[in-house]
């Protein structure tokens, strides 16, 4: 020990106590040590945040190649989707109690041995020998009264969709469009909403084209889809590995079948897929209509398969339309006819329907939001956003079966429960100028509570009373109406340095 050749161990310098000399009396002054010395830390000891940084930097080095040369063709992704790292960091931002697929694995047994599994799946991803498990499928209701299929995915392939999706972020998201916020990292709903907003109310929009693609997910051809990779991705074994899991199948009733079209929806690496097929049949088609057909002003906000356009003049909006059906029919899809409609909308909309003997403009729907004219009490036009009363009764309709499930279930339980289910609510709702719509949606609340707790029993209890404690609760687990989020244009202002704000 501290002999030659041998690791030193941490030695404390001799020094006299300040005490006097005294045992158990604790000195006046810490001594300080000698540590060991500096070397280069094992990997066994790097900390998570160290590891997505190494990560971060690699994915750093693939955007700045796809930056460089916007057509050029990456050969070498995939070892960057099978490193055992980044494939822990993919598990890790897994959902810990979803559904498990086909497999019947938990995110919890999976992780009971999770570096021996994921060596093992890294091995499998290198040699080839990787194979896709089928989607088990699953039905949720929709809030006109259908249900929409889902797919559950097993544990390992949501890992892997997810470490690619990763990767393949860094290439495509130099290449997406500005005008299409579904589903890409960095972007979400509302930046989509106040987007519309300020191109309305800044740009000379008088219609509206409110699109919604049918099945969008469902009716995506797979040949087209892999054709589309291959303009960015050259890498055979990306390509492969897509193909098998779009040709993995559908598990439903203990019966397989393949799906020769779309997407599995509730994957991982399914949003990007849908983004990378409309990329290239709808978005470079508009950017490029924009730039040369139009004449007038044009605005363009997607997300996922729903999309706004506004126009200047309503010929080049009937014309639009009638190529972009033409388009979308190209490569298998085709727009809702009960959900694509052209309105007359925007600063002129009032004015214009006013002299021709017209009633107010129409509205149109987006991302749970009914848009409509409006003007500010200086009589300068806006865009009101308020929330769909379809959203609205749904949400109510949930939480009175919930209610009904639960009702004998402790008070501070479906306090907290409520709480929750209302400040979700405000969060995402609690838009500039909405705020009689959320005191509306938690006095609802409040009353389908009310008549819960009147039904807890059948002794009687008196309705003063009732009140009086229903009161205390609301005050302690209901949070008050507040708006969440900025107005648009305050959102989307750019600021330089000396100068006032640029909208």
């Amino acid at each position: 020990m501290n002999g030659r050749g041998k690791s030193d161990n941490p030695t404390v310098p001799a020094k006299s106590s300040n005490n006097g000399g005294e045992v158990r009396k604790p000195p006046a002054e810490r001594m300080e040590g000698k540590g060991l010395a500096e070397g280069n830390p094992s990997g066994r000891n790097r900390t998570r945040a160290q590891t997505r940084l190494d990560l971060q930097r690699e994915l750093d080095r693939v955007r700045q190649v796809a930056v460089r040369d916007s057509k050029a063709q990456l050969r070498t992704l995939w070892h960057h989707v099978y490193k055992v790292d980044r494939l822990r960091e993919a598990y890790l931002d897994l959902k810990r109690d979803a559904a498990p697929g086909v497999d019947g694995v938990t995110w919890k047994a999976y992780g009971e041995n999770l570096e021996e599994n994921l060596r093992d799946l890294a091995d499998r991803l290198n040699r080839g020998a990787y194979r896709a498990k089928p989607v088990k499928r699953a039905y949720i209701p929709k809030p006109d009264g259908r249900q929409r299929p889902l797919g559950v995915m097993a544990l390992e392939d949501k890992i892997v969709q997810r470490s690619a999706t990763e990767v393949l972020n860094a290439v495509y998201e130099t290449d997406f469009l500005g005008f299409s916020y579904g589903f890409r990292p960095g972007r979400s709903q509302h930046m989509a909403l106040d987007a519309l907003a300020v191109g309305l109310q800044t740009k000379r929009i008088s219609w509206v084209l409110d699109a919604d693609i049918r099945d969008c997910y469902g009716s995506i051809n797979h040949e087209w889809l892999i054709r589309f990779v291959e303009h960015r991705i050259c890498d055979k074994r990306v390509r492969r590995h897509m193909k098998k899991w779009l040709n993995a199948g559908v598990l439903e009733d203990r019966t397989w079948r393949r799906e020769e079209e779309g997407v599995p929806q509730g994957s991982s690496i399914g949003p990007l897929m849908a983004n990378i097929y409309l990329h290239y049949a709808l978005d470079c088609w508009i950017q490029g209509w924009r730039r040369k057909r139009a004449r007038g002003d044009v605005i363009i906000v997607r997300f996922a398969d729903d999309f706004i356009v506004g126009f200047q003049h309503r010929s080049e909006a009937e014309q639009f339309l009638s190529e972009l059906r033409e388009r979308l029919a190209k490569f298998h899809l085709e727009l809702h006819p009960e959900k694509t409609r052209l309105i007359e909308f925007g600063r002129f909309a009032e004015k214009n329907r006013r002299g021709r003997g017209d009633g107010k403009p129409e509205t149109f729907n987006f991302l749970g939001f009914t848009h409509s004219c409006d003007k500010t009490r200086k009589g300068k036009f806006i865009v009101l956003r308020q929330t769909m009363k379809k959203r609205l009764r749904a949400k109510l309709k949930e939480v009175k079966e919930w209610l009904r499930e639960h009702l004998h279930d402790p008070v501070h339980k479906v306090g907290e429960r409520l709480r929750r289910v209302v400040q979700g609510h405000f969060n995402y709702y609690g838009v500039p100028r909405n705020g009689p719509a959320l005191a509306l949606f938690r006095h609802a609340v409040t009353w389908l509570w009310w008549r819960t707790l009147r039904r807890r029993s059948q002794k009687h209890v008196g309705t003063r009373r009732l009140r009086q404690r229903l009161r205390g609760w609301i005050a302690r687990y209901f949070p008050t109406p507040r708006i969440m989020h900025r107005y648009p244009e305050q959102r989307l202002a750019v600021i330089t340095r000396g100068k006032s704000p640029v909208r």
